[in-house]
């Protein structure tokens, strides 16, 4: 019975995963219930009851997001491009498609998104994702790793997650006018409290981007920093490293105990090393370094 429902979810997880490595090809239904070598006349059904939401709207917000993403993290592409790129013909029908998902124009979300009807509209895709994509993690993926003491320019993020993703855009768009590129100055995020505190306004994040340049005074509130080198417990996640609480999880709860080891006295941190949009989301990688004494 475990196995056959193992069987199960393996084969709607394969069918996620060709979703996301595919949205600019044809994903209509026959394609996807052969992915999962279900018939075509009960697989509509079958991915409505294990997510929550039918195909085309997962499939719909999975180019939607990534067109989100396009539009308030890059410049190069044209809003043309990117209707095109998440299915749609016009861009007048990208145009009202986006403004009824997030109550903005998408040339009006490039220059200042609302980030909460936009974290709103993928609570469906975010929680049919958490369904069967967790990754569960053994002592083997852990490595003890002697790290150096790193230089980084900081922005702190304090205060509601929801307001998270306006502070990222700040960050990045201060590191892209630094010409502090993720591929030349490594990009580290530092957990100052739990990912869901009891209360939001005490959620506490800094943004970072190693670099050993002089920090001066700026606008932006950067300030130099320091991330301090010595042994950490080394967890490397690929796929969906945008909720890396399973991993922190997995290293407090599991690993932490049975490793004899005791934590230092600086907080759990990651480093991204690709991102989406310029990768799907299931390529994307990060690591999760806990301090150890």
């Amino acid at each position: 019975m475990k196995a056959a429902l193992q069987t199960y979810q393996d084969r709607m997880r394969r069918v996620l995963d060709h979703i996301d490595r595919h949205l600019d090809h044809d994903l209509d239904l026959d394609t996807l219930s052969g992915v999962a070598a279900f018939s075509k006349f009960h697989f509509h059904r079958q991915f409505s009851a294990t997510f929550g939401l039918s195909v085309h709207r997962y499939v719909q917000l999975a180019r939607m997001k990534r067109a989100s993403h396009q539009l308030a993290y890059t410049d190069a592409q044209r809003v043309t491009d990117i209707a095109i790129e998440a299915g749609y013909d016009a861009p007048d029908a990208f145009a009202r498609a986006f403004r009824q998902r997030f109550g903005q124009s998408p040339s009006s979300f490039r220059k200042s998104p609302d980030w909460e009807p936009w974290l709103a509209a993928f609570g469906p895709l975010d929680n049919a994702r958490s369904k069967l994509m967790q990754t569960t993690f053994t002592r083997d993926d852990v490595t003890i790793r002697d790290v150096p003491t790193t230089k980084v320019a900081i922005m702190e993020h304090r205060g509601d997650p929801a307001t998270l993703q306006a502070t990222l855009q700040r960050f990045i768009a201060w590191r892209k006018a630094a010409g502090l590129h993720p591929r030349t100055n490594p990009t580290f995020n530092v957990w100052r409290s739990e990912r869901r505190p009891a209360s939001p306004a005490d959620y506490s994040v800094d943004l970072c981007v190693g670099t050993d340049r002089a920090i001066v005074a700026n606008g932006e509130g950067i300030k130099a920093g320091e991330i301090p080198g010595g042994r950490c417990a080394v967890l490397r996640v690929v796929g969906y490293t945008n909720n890396l609480e399973p991993a922190a999880l997995y290293l407090y709860r599991d690993w932490l105990p049975a490793s004899g080891e005791e934590a230092r006295d600086f907080p759990i941190y990651c480093q991204r090393l690709s991102f989406f949009p310029e990768v799907p989301e299931h390529e994307t990688v990060a690591e999760l370094f806990l301090p150890l004494k």
